[in-house]
């Protein structure tokens, strides 16, 4: 599965408006590279995050020697997808973005793999062959528009149009976690356990110190809503002004979620998915002036017209992943413009390739109304040769052709080695399963949601 880069030469050196240029754009291989990335102890309503998590980094190899990557979910299900998705994609121009979908509708979806009741990688809804689709299909637009951008010696957002500003700017992540995993598994860290207000506090304070972020998002659905409700209002306390939103994934009534926006409704910028599905988001929505916000509801075009005729949303949270790419999720931007609803960015458990596209895109969108979701600072491995770095919360967009990161073969060959030697267990993730393994957590299954 892996290869060597060989030489970059330049569209414009081959007669970027010829045949030739066009023959040199074309896609001559495809290579599909499954890692496990080290994850840490991260809680949320349906368990546990594994010690490690499956990402699928792609790469697709012109005939002029180009190399483009990209960077999408790695469980089973995709790569079943992808593998025949890639060989269809021989002799394919990477400027043909719109024939990438084209050709995903002719590939073939095993709906045994499909969990139509939820999500469980993503927590995005139920599950379709459609969004399973757009997944992979995102990954290789991604590696599409970063050869096109070393060809035309361009960054991805000049080819989305053109950035509207300079850094893009990233809210710190927090979560409710152990101090290690069950049994001791996978790699140690030293941020060690928060299960109560004082620990998301202290964890919020390492963020700032360390990255700068003036914005905090809490991952709930974990504990008791009040227990959560206290844990934001000790963030409140501790970084006055800052923005707070609290996202339990559809874990609670309507009638609990009311009370919730009622108690923060003084200090929470939004109130993410507190109840599963349009319909309860609705119902929640007309009770309170807390914007609400999604990335459960609201995941594809289809879904758009019922949330935002019902006012359901007031808050999109998109995810190139889900929508199908880059220039999807410029599309969705436009759509929520139209209606007044606003705009930030979701993230799951991602490495570099992923947060490069997500900041290429997000700095190409005029209404982007919110910082950023990164899980990024708690994913301590990468496959790119330097790591993003935050300054002030923000990361400066890279003005370097293509999305301006390049493959650390190393890195990416060690994390496929522990993909290789894995038996298994961990090739798909499942929190549930990760939480059963903690002592007093054996009979746990994956919550019915809502929860409280």
């Amino acid at each position: 599965m892996q290869g060597s880069e060989g030489s970059q030469e330049s569209e414009g050196s081959q007669g970027a408006h010829g045949a030739r240029g066009a023959r040199t754009r074309r896609i001559a291989e495809v290579r599909l590279t499954p890692v496990l990335v080290a994850d840490p102890p991260l809680l949320n309503v349906q368990g546990v995050h594994q010690p490690y998590t499956p990402r699928l980094i792609v790469e697709v190899v012109t005939a002029g020697g180009v190399v483009g990557i990209g960077e999408t979910y790695g469980d089973t299900k995709y790569l079943e997808l992808a593998r025949p998705y890639a060989a269809a994609l021989t002799g394919h121009d990477v400027a043909d973005l719109n024939g990438l979908f084209t050709l995903m509708n002719g590939i073939a979806v095993d709906d045994s793999r499909i969990d139509h009741a939820v999500d469980v990688g993503g927590l995005r809804g139920a599950q379709t062959a459609d969004k399973l689709r757009l997944s992979v299909v995102s990954a290789f637009e991604v590696a599409c528009l970063d050869a096109l951008g070393t060809i035309r010696d361009v960054p991805v957002h000049t080819l989305l149009g053109g950035k509207v500003r300079d850094s893009v700017e990233y809210s710190a992540y927090l979560f409710y976690r152990w101090a290690e995993h069950p049994g001791g598994a996978g790699e140690k860290d030293e941020w060690g356990a928060a299960l109560d207000p004082a620990g998301i506090v202290a964890q919020a304070r390492r963020f700032v110190d360390a990255y700068g972020f003036r914005s905090f998002k809490l991952k709930g659905g974990v504990l008791p809503p009040e227990q959560e409700v206290a844990a934001v209002r000790a963030l409140a306390a501790a970084f006055p002004g800052h923005p707070l939103r609290l996202d339990p994934n559809g874990g609670w009534t309507p009638a609990t979620s009311l009370r919730v926006a009622a108690e923060l409704g003084d200090v929470l910028e939004y109130l993410e998915d507190p109840a599963p599905g349009t319909a309860a988001m609705a119902e929640v929505s007309r009770g309170t002036a807390v914007p609400l916000a999604t990335n459960m509801c609201v995941t594809t075009f289809p879904e758009i017209r019922e949330a935002f005729l019902s006012d359901a949303v007031q808050v999109v949270l998109s995810d190139h992943h889900y929508w199908g790419g880059l220039r999807n999720t410029r599309e969705l931007a436009a759509i929520c413009r139209t209606f007044g609803v606003g705009l930030s960015m979701h993230s799951n458990t991602h490495l570099g390739i992923s947060l490069a596209a997500m900041t290429h895109v997000a700095a190409t969108v005029p209404n982007l109304d919110y910082a950023c979701d990164s899980h990024y600072p708690w994913q301590t491995e990468d496959v790119i040769t330097a790591r993003h770095e935050f300054h002030a919360g923000r990361l400066t967009v890279s003005d370097a052709p293509g999305l301006g990161v390049r493959l650390d073969r190393a890195e990416l060959a060690r994390l496929h080695r522990r993909w290789l030697e894995d038996d298994g267990a961990l090739r798909d993730r499942d929190d549930a399963a990760a939480m059963r393994r903690a002592p007093g957590h054996e009979g746990w299954t994956t919550p019915a949601l809502p929860r409280w």
